[in-house]
Protein backbone atom coordinates (compact mmCIF):
# COMPACT_ATOMS: atom_id res chain seq x y z
CA UNK A 1 0.00 0.00 0.00
CA UNK A 2 1.00 4.03 -0.58
CA UNK A 3 0.31 6.57 0.56
CA UNK A 4 -0.25 8.15 -3.20
CA UNK A 5 -3.49 5.77 -3.90
CA UNK A 6 -7.12 5.87 -3.20
CA UNK A 7 -6.91 2.87 -1.28
CA UNK A 8 -5.10 4.70 0.98
CA UNK A 9 -6.60 8.28 0.97
CA UNK A 10 -10.08 7.31 0.86
CA UNK A 11 -10.31 4.02 3.34
CA UNK A 12 -7.47 2.89 5.37
CA UNK A 13 -6.14 6.60 6.61
CA UNK A 14 -9.85 7.76 7.35
CA UNK A 15 -10.70 4.31 9.67
CA UNK A 16 -7.25 4.59 11.20
CA UNK A 17 -7.68 8.31 12.39
CA UNK A 18 -11.36 7.69 13.40
CA UNK A 19 -10.46 5.15 15.45
CA UNK A 20 -7.03 6.61 17.23
CA UNK A 21 -9.28 9.75 18.38
CA UNK A 22 -12.13 7.73 19.62
CA UNK A 23 -10.21 4.78 21.25
CA UNK A 24 -9.38 5.88 25.11
CA UNK A 25 -6.10 5.82 26.63
CA UNK A 26 -2.35 5.89 24.57
CA UNK A 27 -2.19 2.07 25.68
CA UNK A 28 -4.95 1.52 22.81
CA UNK A 29 -3.91 3.80 20.45
CA UNK A 30 -1.00 2.24 20.45
CA UNK A 31 -2.25 -0.82 19.58
CA UNK A 32 -4.47 0.79 16.95
CA UNK A 33 -1.69 2.23 15.48
CA UNK A 34 0.46 -1.39 15.44
CA UNK A 35 -2.70 -3.35 14.11
CA UNK A 36 -3.20 -1.26 11.10
CA UNK A 37 0.81 -0.81 10.38
CA UNK A 38 1.07 -4.93 10.36
CA UNK A 39 -1.79 -4.96 7.74
CA UNK A 40 -0.30 -1.90 5.87
CA UNK A 41 3.40 -3.94 5.42
CA UNK A 42 0.97 -7.24 4.79
CA UNK A 43 -1.17 -5.55 2.31
CA UNK A 44 2.07 -5.07 -0.23
CA UNK A 45 4.47 -8.18 1.51
CA UNK A 46 1.93 -11.18 3.01
CA UNK A 47 5.09 -13.38 2.74
CA UNK A 48 7.50 -11.93 4.79
CA UNK A 49 5.57 -10.33 7.51
CA UNK A 50 5.69 -13.51 9.86
CA UNK A 51 9.82 -12.59 9.11
CA UNK A 52 9.56 -9.23 10.27
CA UNK A 53 7.43 -9.77 12.97
CA UNK A 54 10.12 -12.96 14.03
CA UNK A 55 12.72 -10.09 13.90
CA UNK A 56 11.38 -7.95 16.04
CA UNK A 57 10.92 -10.30 18.57
CA UNK A 58 14.51 -11.05 18.56
CA UNK A 59 15.75 -7.72 18.83
CA UNK A 60 12.88 -6.60 21.97
CA UNK A 61 14.60 -9.58 23.71
CA UNK A 62 18.26 -8.64 22.63
CA UNK A 63 17.48 -5.49 23.70
CA UNK A 64 16.05 -6.69 27.04
CA UNK A 65 19.48 -8.47 27.75
CA UNK A 66 21.90 -5.34 26.73
CA UNK A 67 19.53 -3.64 29.28
CA UNK A 68 19.78 -5.50 31.75
CA UNK A 69 23.34 -7.21 31.92
CA UNK A 70 26.02 -4.55 33.69
CA UNK A 71 28.86 -6.85 32.52
CA UNK A 72 30.42 -5.04 29.77
CA UNK A 73 32.02 -7.89 27.95
CA UNK A 74 28.03 -9.82 28.15
CA UNK A 75 26.66 -6.12 26.73
CA UNK A 76 29.46 -6.04 23.87
CA UNK A 77 28.50 -9.64 23.10
CA UNK A 78 24.85 -9.05 22.94
CA UNK A 79 25.04 -6.00 20.97
CA UNK A 80 27.28 -7.59 18.45
CA UNK A 81 25.30 -10.92 18.00
CA UNK A 82 22.25 -7.69 17.54
CA UNK A 83 24.37 -6.48 14.66
CA UNK A 84 25.35 -9.63 13.65
CA UNK A 85 21.84 -10.76 12.89
CA UNK A 86 20.12 -7.64 11.74
CA UNK A 87 23.00 -7.44 9.08
CA UNK A 88 22.78 -10.82 8.33
CA UNK A 89 19.03 -10.40 7.06
CA UNK A 90 19.81 -7.40 5.36
CA UNK A 91 22.62 -9.33 3.33
CA UNK A 92 20.79 -12.56 2.79
CA UNK A 93 18.03 -10.99 1.84
CA UNK A 94 19.22 -7.95 -0.60
CA UNK A 95 22.60 -9.06 -1.52
CA UNK A 96 22.37 -12.62 -2.60
CA UNK A 97 21.41 -12.56 -5.85
CA UNK A 98 24.18 -9.74 -6.48
CA UNK A 99 26.91 -11.76 -5.39
CA UNK A 100 25.43 -14.83 -7.21
CA UNK A 101 25.27 -12.52 -10.19
CA UNK A 102 28.80 -11.12 -10.31
CA UNK A 103 30.31 -14.69 -9.42
CA UNK A 104 28.37 -15.94 -12.16
CA UNK A 105 29.67 -13.13 -14.44
CA UNK A 106 32.98 -13.90 -13.53
CA UNK A 107 32.73 -17.47 -14.31
CA UNK A 108 31.45 -16.94 -17.45
CA UNK A 109 34.05 -14.66 -18.35
CA UNK A 110 36.54 -17.48 -17.42
CA UNK A 111 33.94 -20.08 -19.48
CA UNK A 112 32.83 -21.76 -16.65
CA UNK A 113 29.44 -22.82 -16.24
CA UNK A 114 27.85 -20.82 -13.34
CA UNK A 115 25.78 -23.32 -10.86
CA UNK A 116 22.22 -22.57 -10.83
CA UNK A 117 21.08 -20.32 -8.04
CA UNK A 118 17.27 -20.05 -6.54
CA UNK A 119 16.72 -16.02 -6.90
CA UNK A 120 15.45 -14.52 -3.26
CA UNK A 121 12.90 -12.02 -3.39
CA UNK A 122 13.49 -8.95 -1.83
CA UNK A 123 11.15 -7.44 1.02
CA UNK A 124 9.91 -3.84 0.67
CA UNK A 125 11.88 -1.26 2.87
CA UNK A 126 13.94 -4.20 4.44
CA UNK A 127 17.03 -1.29 4.67
CA UNK A 128 14.82 0.69 6.32
CA UNK A 129 13.37 -1.81 8.73
CA UNK A 130 17.30 -3.19 9.20
CA UNK A 131 18.67 0.46 10.43
CA UNK A 132 15.59 0.99 13.04
CA UNK A 133 16.28 -2.24 14.67
CA UNK A 134 20.02 -1.68 14.94
CA UNK A 135 19.21 1.66 16.45
CA UNK A 136 16.91 -0.01 18.90
CA UNK A 137 19.60 -2.39 20.12
CA UNK A 138 22.19 0.42 19.80
CA UNK A 139 20.53 3.32 21.38
CA UNK A 140 20.20 1.17 24.70
CA UNK A 141 23.66 -0.82 24.61
CA UNK A 142 24.86 3.15 24.64
CA UNK A 143 22.42 3.95 27.76
CA UNK A 144 20.08 6.44 25.43
CA UNK A 145 17.34 5.15 26.58
CA UNK A 146 16.07 1.68 28.45
CA UNK A 147 14.16 -0.96 26.10
CA UNK A 148 10.60 -1.26 25.50
CA UNK A 149 8.46 -2.54 28.68
CA UNK A 150 6.93 -5.01 26.10
CA UNK A 151 7.35 -6.54 22.74
CA UNK A 152 4.12 -4.44 21.11
CA UNK A 153 6.26 -1.11 21.75
CA UNK A 154 9.31 -2.15 19.82
CA UNK A 155 6.64 -3.34 16.96
CA UNK A 156 4.94 0.11 16.91
CA UNK A 157 8.83 1.70 16.47
CA UNK A 158 9.65 -0.32 13.87
CA UNK A 159 6.14 -0.83 11.80
CA UNK A 160 4.36 2.27 12.58
CA UNK A 161 3.33 2.88 8.67
CA UNK A 162 3.72 6.50 7.91
CA UNK A 163 8.08 5.99 8.24
CA UNK A 164 8.24 1.68 7.90
CA UNK A 165 9.20 1.63 3.70
CA UNK A 166 10.89 4.59 3.24
CA UNK A 167 11.87 6.53 6.45
CA UNK A 168 12.91 9.20 7.59
CA UNK A 169 14.89 6.20 9.70
CA UNK A 170 14.28 7.12 13.56
CA UNK A 171 16.14 6.78 16.14
CA UNK A 172 14.61 4.71 19.37
CA UNK A 173 16.00 7.60 22.07
CA UNK A 174 13.91 9.67 19.88
CA UNK A 175 10.17 7.44 19.89
CA UNK A 176 10.44 5.47 22.84
CA UNK A 177 9.17 9.04 24.92
CA UNK A 178 6.94 9.73 22.91
CA UNK A 179 5.21 6.22 22.34
CA UNK A 180 4.34 6.70 25.90
CA UNK A 181 3.23 10.06 26.17
CA UNK A 182 2.38 12.50 23.86
CA UNK A 183 -0.90 14.38 22.26
CA UNK A 184 -2.19 15.98 18.81
CA UNK A 185 -3.45 19.68 19.33
CA UNK A 186 -5.81 21.16 16.50
CA UNK A 187 -2.64 22.97 15.36
CA UNK A 188 -0.36 19.99 15.09
CA UNK A 189 -3.53 18.08 13.18
CA UNK A 190 -3.81 21.01 10.91
CA UNK A 191 0.13 21.28 10.21
CA UNK A 192 0.32 17.49 9.64
CA UNK A 193 -2.93 17.49 6.92
CA UNK A 194 -0.55 20.56 5.50
CA UNK A 195 2.69 18.51 5.29
CA UNK A 196 0.86 15.60 3.71
CA UNK A 197 -1.32 17.18 1.24
CA UNK A 198 2.22 18.99 0.29
CA UNK A 199 3.94 16.16 0.12
CA UNK A 200 1.10 14.46 -2.02
CA UNK A 201 1.01 17.63 -4.70
CA UNK A 202 4.61 17.21 -4.86
CA UNK A 203 4.52 13.43 -5.59
CA UNK A 204 2.05 13.82 -8.06
CA UNK A 205 2.01 16.97 -9.57
CA UNK A 206 5.93 17.22 -10.23
CA UNK A 207 7.61 13.76 -9.38
CA UNK A 208 5.04 11.30 -11.39
CA UNK A 209 5.31 13.94 -14.33
CA UNK A 210 8.76 14.11 -15.11
CA UNK A 211 9.50 10.23 -14.08
CA UNK A 212 8.07 9.71 -17.45
CA UNK A 213 10.42 11.60 -19.23
CA UNK A 214 13.44 10.45 -17.30
CA UNK A 215 12.57 6.45 -17.94
CA UNK A 216 11.67 7.06 -21.65
CA UNK A 217 15.12 8.29 -22.07
CA UNK A 218 17.22 6.87 -19.84
CA UNK A 219 15.98 3.85 -21.86
CA UNK A 220 17.10 4.63 -25.22
CA UNK A 221 20.41 3.21 -26.52
CA UNK A 222 23.14 5.16 -26.38
CA UNK A 223 23.06 5.95 -30.34
CA UNK A 224 19.60 7.58 -30.09
CA UNK A 225 20.98 10.38 -27.19
CA UNK A 226 22.45 13.82 -27.96
CA UNK A 227 23.91 15.73 -25.50
CA UNK A 228 20.82 17.62 -25.14
CA UNK A 229 18.75 14.64 -24.61
CA UNK A 230 20.90 12.84 -21.68
CA UNK A 231 21.19 16.45 -19.75
CA UNK A 232 17.18 16.92 -20.04
CA UNK A 233 17.10 13.17 -18.93
CA UNK A 234 19.11 13.72 -16.43
CA UNK A 235 17.76 16.85 -15.36
CA UNK A 236 14.15 15.39 -14.99
CA UNK A 237 15.58 12.35 -12.89
CA UNK A 238 16.97 14.48 -10.50
CA UNK A 239 13.48 16.77 -9.92
CA UNK A 240 12.18 13.13 -9.81
CA UNK A 241 13.95 11.79 -7.04
CA UNK A 242 14.29 14.34 -5.18
CA UNK A 243 10.35 15.32 -5.11
CA UNK A 244 9.05 11.96 -5.52
CA UNK A 245 11.28 11.19 -1.79
CA UNK A 246 10.84 14.65 -0.19
CA UNK A 247 7.04 14.26 -1.33
CA UNK A 248 7.32 10.86 0.79
CA UNK A 249 9.00 12.32 3.73
CA UNK A 250 6.95 15.36 3.67
CA UNK A 251 3.88 12.92 3.72
CA UNK A 252 5.16 10.47 6.58
CA UNK A 253 6.10 13.61 8.82
CA UNK A 254 2.78 15.12 8.30
CA UNK A 255 0.81 11.69 9.53
CA UNK A 256 3.53 11.71 12.22
CA UNK A 257 2.20 14.93 13.09
CA UNK A 258 -1.74 13.66 12.87
CA UNK A 259 -1.15 10.67 15.53
CA UNK A 260 1.58 13.25 17.68
CA UNK A 261 4.79 12.03 17.02
CA UNK A 262 7.42 14.25 16.24
CA UNK A 263 10.04 12.94 13.00
CA UNK A 264 13.04 14.15 11.92
CA UNK A 265 12.87 16.52 8.71
CA UNK A 266 14.43 14.55 6.39
CA UNK A 267 15.42 17.07 3.41
CA UNK A 268 16.28 20.71 3.73
CA UNK A 269 16.85 22.23 0.29
CA UNK A 270 19.24 19.81 -0.88
CA UNK A 271 19.68 21.22 -4.78
CA UNK A 272 21.05 24.81 -3.11
CA UNK A 273 23.71 22.58 -1.66
CA UNK A 274 27.55 24.84 -2.00
CA UNK A 275 29.25 21.89 -2.07
CA UNK A 276 28.98 18.07 -1.70
CA UNK A 277 29.31 18.03 1.91
CA UNK A 278 26.48 20.70 2.34
CA UNK A 279 24.72 18.59 0.18
CA UNK A 280 24.68 15.61 2.21
CA UNK A 281 23.76 17.23 5.31
CA UNK A 282 20.20 18.39 3.23
CA UNK A 283 19.57 14.97 1.49
CA UNK A 284 18.25 12.63 3.04
CA UNK A 285 19.24 13.47 6.49
CA UNK A 286 17.73 11.03 8.54
CA UNK A 287 20.33 8.51 6.85
CA UNK A 288 23.03 10.35 6.58
CA UNK A 289 23.03 11.23 10.29
CA UNK A 290 22.78 7.17 11.05
CA UNK A 291 25.88 6.90 9.01
CA UNK A 292 27.38 9.69 10.99
CA UNK A 293 26.40 8.45 14.43
CA UNK A 294 26.60 4.79 14.11
CA UNK A 295 29.72 4.50 11.58
CA UNK A 296 31.89 6.87 10.73
CA UNK A 297 31.99 8.24 14.68
CA UNK A 298 32.71 4.73 15.78
CA UNK A 299 35.46 4.55 12.93
CA UNK A 300 36.90 7.26 14.63
CA UNK A 301 35.67 10.47 12.48
CA UNK A 302 37.78 13.23 11.88
CA UNK A 303 39.68 12.84 15.50
CA UNK A 304 42.29 10.51 13.21
CA UNK A 305 45.06 10.82 11.21
CA UNK A 306 44.31 12.40 7.72
CA UNK A 307 44.87 8.97 6.18
CA UNK A 308 42.29 7.41 8.06
CA UNK A 309 40.01 10.16 7.92
CA UNK A 310 39.49 9.92 4.03
CA UNK A 311 39.25 5.84 4.69
CA UNK A 312 36.80 6.44 6.78
CA UNK A 313 34.80 8.48 4.60
CA UNK A 314 34.74 6.65 1.40
CA UNK A 315 34.38 3.62 3.83
CA UNK A 316 31.11 4.98 4.41
CA UNK A 317 29.91 6.27 1.70
CA UNK A 318 30.85 2.64 0.16
CA UNK A 319 28.44 1.65 2.55
CA UNK A 320 25.77 4.12 2.21
CA UNK A 321 25.73 3.08 -1.73
CA UNK A 322 25.70 -0.67 -0.94
CA UNK A 323 23.32 0.22 1.09
CA UNK A 324 21.07 1.86 -1.38
CA UNK A 325 20.87 -1.28 -3.71
CA UNK A 326 22.86 -4.38 -4.78
CA UNK A 327 24.43 -3.05 -7.45
CA UNK A 328 27.65 -1.76 -8.77
CA UNK A 329 26.28 0.95 -10.03
CA UNK A 330 25.54 2.64 -6.28
CA UNK A 331 28.71 0.86 -5.70
CA UNK A 332 30.24 3.20 -7.74
CA UNK A 333 27.98 6.23 -6.78
CA UNK A 334 28.50 5.71 -3.34
CA UNK A 335 32.30 5.82 -3.83
CA UNK A 336 31.74 8.69 -6.12
CA UNK A 337 30.46 10.94 -3.46
CA UNK A 338 32.93 9.73 -1.16
CA UNK A 339 35.94 10.77 -3.30
CA UNK A 340 34.89 14.05 -3.48
CA UNK A 341 33.63 14.83 -0.08
CA UNK A 342 37.92 13.55 0.47
CA UNK A 343 38.88 16.04 -2.41
CA UNK A 344 36.69 18.84 -0.42
CA UNK A 345 38.65 18.35 2.44
CA UNK A 346 41.85 18.93 0.50
CA UNK A 347 43.34 22.33 -1.22
CA UNK A 348 40.76 21.43 -3.71
CA UNK A 349 37.79 22.33 -0.91
CA UNK A 350 39.80 25.56 -0.18
CA UNK A 351 39.82 26.29 -3.56
CA UNK A 352 36.31 25.84 -4.04
CA UNK A 353 35.40 27.70 -0.88
CA UNK A 354 37.27 30.98 -2.38
CA UNK A 355 35.00 31.37 -5.34
CA UNK A 356 32.08 32.85 -5.23
CA UNK A 357 28.78 31.31 -4.24
CA UNK A 358 27.17 30.97 -7.79
CA UNK A 359 30.11 28.97 -8.92
CA UNK A 360 29.91 27.10 -5.90
CA UNK A 361 26.34 26.01 -6.24
CA UNK A 362 26.85 25.32 -10.33
CA UNK A 363 29.72 22.62 -9.01
CA UNK A 364 27.60 21.39 -6.61
CA UNK A 365 24.75 21.00 -8.57
CA UNK A 366 26.98 19.32 -11.48
CA UNK A 367 28.76 16.69 -9.15
CA UNK A 368 25.05 15.66 -8.06
CA UNK A 369 23.28 15.48 -11.01
CA UNK A 370 26.40 13.18 -12.51
CA UNK A 371 26.00 11.33 -9.75
CA UNK A 372 22.11 10.96 -10.36
CA UNK A 373 23.52 9.19 -13.86
CA UNK A 374 25.24 6.41 -11.78
CA UNK A 375 21.99 5.86 -9.53
CA UNK A 376 19.76 5.88 -11.63
CA UNK A 377 21.18 3.86 -14.62
CA UNK A 378 20.63 -0.42 -14.87
CA UNK A 379 23.93 -1.23 -15.58
CA UNK A 380 27.43 0.24 -15.17
CA UNK A 381 27.51 0.37 -19.28
CA UNK A 382 24.42 1.57 -19.51
CA UNK A 383 25.65 4.45 -17.35
CA UNK A 384 28.63 4.67 -19.45
CA UNK A 385 27.15 5.56 -22.44
CA UNK A 386 24.63 7.96 -20.92
CA UNK A 387 27.15 10.18 -19.42
CA UNK A 388 29.32 9.45 -22.70
CA UNK A 389 26.58 11.01 -24.51
CA UNK A 390 26.61 13.91 -22.08
CA UNK A 391 30.06 15.35 -22.78
CA UNK A 392 28.66 14.64 -26.62
CA UNK A 393 31.35 11.19 -27.17
CA UNK A 394 28.85 9.09 -27.51
CA UNK A 395 27.64 7.78 -31.36
CA UNK A 396 23.95 9.78 -31.73
CA UNK A 397 23.75 8.27 -35.79
CA UNK A 398 19.88 7.64 -34.78
CA UNK A 399 19.68 10.45 -31.99
CA UNK A 400 16.13 11.46 -30.80
CA UNK A 401 14.91 15.09 -30.84
CA UNK A 402 14.21 16.93 -27.09
CA UNK A 403 10.65 17.97 -28.54
CA UNK A 404 9.54 14.51 -28.60
CA UNK A 405 9.63 14.36 -24.69
CA UNK A 406 8.25 17.96 -24.27
CA UNK A 407 4.78 18.45 -23.20
CA UNK A 408 3.08 21.68 -21.77
CA UNK A 409 2.19 19.80 -18.78
CA UNK A 410 6.02 18.54 -18.66
CA UNK A 411 7.08 22.27 -18.73
CA UNK A 412 4.81 23.36 -15.55
CA UNK A 413 6.17 19.95 -13.34
CA UNK A 414 9.95 21.37 -14.45
CA UNK A 415 9.27 25.15 -13.93
CA UNK A 416 7.23 24.35 -10.65
CA UNK A 417 10.00 21.97 -9.56
CA UNK A 418 13.46 24.40 -10.20
CA UNK A 419 10.92 27.20 -7.71
CA UNK A 420 10.56 24.83 -5.03
CA UNK A 421 13.39 22.96 -4.65
CA UNK A 422 14.26 26.40 -3.40
CA UNK A 423 13.20 28.13 0.25
CA UNK A 424 11.74 30.69 -2.19
CA UNK A 425 7.99 29.88 -0.55
CA UNK A 426 9.40 29.41 2.69
CA UNK A 427 11.64 32.44 3.12
CA UNK A 428 8.04 33.97 1.49
CA UNK A 429 5.92 32.48 4.66
CA UNK A 430 8.38 33.51 6.85
CA UNK A 431 8.47 37.00 6.04
CA UNK A 432 4.91 36.84 5.64
CA UNK A 433 4.54 35.81 9.47
CA UNK A 434 7.16 38.37 10.93
CA UNK A 435 6.24 41.31 9.14
CA UNK A 436 3.69 41.70 6.73
CA UNK A 437 0.59 43.44 7.56
CA UNK A 438 -2.11 41.21 9.29
CA UNK A 439 -4.93 41.40 6.50
CA UNK A 440 -1.94 40.27 4.22
CA UNK A 441 -1.15 37.26 6.12
CA UNK A 442 -4.66 36.17 6.79
CA UNK A 443 -5.12 36.87 2.88
CA UNK A 444 -1.73 34.27 2.56
CA UNK A 445 -3.29 31.67 4.45
CA UNK A 446 -6.84 31.60 2.90
CA UNK A 447 -4.96 31.38 -0.52
CA UNK A 448 -2.46 28.45 0.51
CA UNK A 449 -5.47 26.42 1.86
CA UNK A 450 -7.25 26.99 -1.22
CA UNK A 451 -4.05 26.10 -3.34
CA UNK A 452 -3.73 22.97 -1.60
CA UNK A 453 -7.44 22.28 -2.32
CA UNK A 454 -7.22 22.68 -5.62
CA UNK A 455 -3.78 20.36 -5.75
CA UNK A 456 -5.68 17.89 -3.69
CA UNK A 457 -8.52 17.81 -6.44
CA UNK A 458 -5.54 17.47 -9.33
CA UNK A 459 -3.72 14.84 -7.37
CA UNK A 460 -7.06 12.95 -6.51
CA UNK A 461 -7.91 12.90 -10.34
CA UNK A 462 -4.91 11.83 -11.46
CA UNK A 463 -5.02 9.21 -9.31
CA UNK A 464 -8.64 8.05 -10.17
CA UNK A 465 -7.53 7.79 -13.43
CA UNK A 466 -4.71 5.72 -12.51
CA UNK A 467 -2.08 8.20 -13.40
CA UNK A 468 1.62 6.85 -13.26
CA UNK A 469 2.73 6.28 -9.64
CA UNK A 470 5.97 4.56 -9.24
CA UNK A 471 7.84 5.18 -5.87
CA UNK A 472 11.53 5.37 -6.42
CA UNK A 473 12.71 4.04 -2.71
CA UNK A 474 10.54 1.12 -2.22
CA UNK A 475 12.97 -1.15 -3.89
CA UNK A 476 15.25 -0.02 -1.25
Amino acid sequence: MVFSSPIFLFLFLPVVLTGYFLLPGLRLKNLWLLGFSVLFYAWGEPVFIFLALISTLINYYLGRWVDRTEDPARRKFAVGLAVALNIGLLAVFKYTNFVADSLSALLARFEFDPPAMPRILLPIGISFFTFHALSYVIDIYRRKWPSARSPADVALYIFFFPQLIAGPILRWNAIAPQLANRGVTALDFAEGIRRFVGGLVKKMVIANVVALPADQIFALPGNELTPALAWFGALCYALQIYFDFSGYSDMAVGLGKMFGFKFLENFNFPYIAQSIQDFWRRWHISLSTWFRDYLYIPLGGNRCSEGRNYLNLVTVFFLCGLWHGASWTFVVWGLYHGIFLVLERTRFGRFMEWLPRPFRHLYALLVVVIGWVLFRAETFPQAVAFLSAMVGCGAHDAAQPVDRFMSNQLLWAISLGIVFATPIWTCFRIWLEESAPQWLLTASLILEVVLLVALMLVAAAWLAGDTYNPFIYYRF
